[in-house]
């Protein structure tokens, strides 16, 4: 009988209506993961590592694109919740925004954060990297070829930003050589990379070393260099973050600290995995970072 079942099925290409199956089991066999924006190479690695581990357990992954923006989240978190997926990957433009904490504080179902903080009085479980020891080490380096006036440029989410820039600043603390770091804090954009490292290059005191704490701002950063003709290793040192092909292709190659994107996913995925099967209370996985060094990294220049 099952064998004229089976012939049956491959006869009329019959395929089960899993919508149909959801509404008896309760459970769509779906995670929806909502990426601030699929456009940054770094987002798309992690967006693989979670894809792989969820098919392997028998899950789709419905993907959504907040483009940046917070007031996407929230929308695309309603949508997902309205498919009825069983559980929520996120990885948020701003993790404090009200609509958006409102959302996850009524949720029913099983959340991972993606590298963000946790919003005050929710029991999300999260993922994130150990920005801060990439930076110190970064830093740590830039001191010991002799450099005591650094740029940093952060931006976008707040738990990563922090946490960067903590490491720079406890690694010029603990120094205790005079050195000191001017902080440029905005927009997590290439377009203000560029304007940032702009304002460093025409400063009064003009940093001998920059960091740039994200890969869009690295571009950024870049691209504002190769417009004033500043050779890095020679009239500037520079370091940027996650090890994207510009980083490796430039000339001469960029020191980064740098993070397993493609890992982060995968972690996210197989603790949403173990909170689908049961597993109770808040959980809380933290991943390497590492810093590389690279010719973009010399001893201050003597050059004016």
């Amino acid at each position: 009988m099952r064998e004229i079942v089976n012939a049956a099925v491959r006869d009329l290409g019959y395929r089960p209506d899993m919508l149909a199956q959801g509404l008896r089991t309760r459970k769509t066999l779906s995670v929806g993961f909502t990426v601030s924006d699929i456009a940054n190479p770094v987002l798309a690695s992690a967006i693989t590592g979670a894809e792989r581990r969820l098919r392997q357990a028998g899950y789709s992954l419905l993907l959504t694109n907040s483009e940046g923006d917070p007031e996407l989240d929230a929308e695309n978190i309603r949508l997902l919740q309205q498919r009825r997926v069983d559980g929520l990957i996120l990885s948020l433009a701003e993790e404090r925004h009200p609509a958006t904490v409102e959302l996850l504080r009524e949720a029913d179902v099983p959340i991972v954060l993606l590298d963000r903080d946790t919003p005050e009085g929710l029991g999300v479980s999260r993922v994130t990297f150990n920005h801060r020891s990439g930076m110190l080490a970064a830093t740590r380096h830039l001191l010991e070829l002799g450099h005591r006036e650094i740029a940093l440029i952060v931006g976008g989410p707040r738990g990563p930003a922090r946490e960067r820039r903590l490491g720079v600043e406890q690694a010029i603390a603990s120094a205790g050589n005079g050195s000191r770091c001017v902080v440029y804090e905005g927009p997590f954009s290439i377009a203000y990379g560029e304007q940032a490292t702009q304002g460093i290059l025409s400063a009064a005191t003009p940093a001998t070393a920059v960091i740039a704490g994200g890969n869009l701002l690295m571009h950024g950063a870049l691209r504002a260099f190769r417009e004033r003709g500043i050779q890095l290793g020679v009239d500037m040192s520079f370091v940027g973050c996650d090890d994207v092909a510009v980083a490796e292709l430039h000339t001469p190659q960029i020191a980064v600290v740098r993070r397993d994107m493609v890992s982060i996913g995968e972690a996210s995925a197989d603790l949403l995995l173990e909170l689908l099967k049961g597993s109770s209370g808040t959980k809380e996985v933290t991943l390497p970072t590492e810093f590389v060094a690279r010719p973009s990294c010399a001893a201050p220049s003597s050059r004016p």
